[in-house]
């Protein structure tokens, strides 16, 4: 998947996802909100960092562990976001495949990008 392609997916899952979690809200409440949004508490994980994170762990590069580790939160936090995320992929008709790349610990990434440099471009301003 190509970056276009991967922010394309997060572009059509964005809307899907703050819908979903506005549903949840509400059910828990067992009303309508009572104060504007935006009041509360505050997602743990953006929704395009909830569907980073279930791809990475749908393409099995990362254990729940690592992706918590890496995004800030906890493997449980990375769990629901994965079961909320996944019916939505599927939803949407996008299948993700396994990767052959498997990482356990923050300096396994590390040593993977260290031998993998990616060139960067930098756009010059004038």
């Amino acid at each position: 998947m190509t970056r276009q392609q991967f922010s394309n997916l997060i572009d059509a899952l964005t809307p899907a996802l703050q819908v979903q979690r506005e549903q949840v809200l509400r059910t828990r409440r067992g009303h309508e909100r009572m104060v504007a949004p935006g009041t509360g508490a505050k997602a743990k994980l953006t929704p395009a960092d909830r569907v980073r994170a279930t791809v990475l762990h749908l393409r099995k590069l990362a254990t729940m562990d690592l992706l918590g580790q890496l995004f800030g939160v906890t493997a449980m936090t990375i769990s629901r976001a994965k079961q909320e995320v996944r019916p939505l992929l599927e939803t949407h008709g996008h299948r993700v495949d396994t990767s052959s790349a498997r990482f356990r610990t923050p300096a396994d990434v590390a040593t993977f990008l260290a031998s993998n440099p990616t060139p960067t471009k930098v756009k010059k301003t004038s």
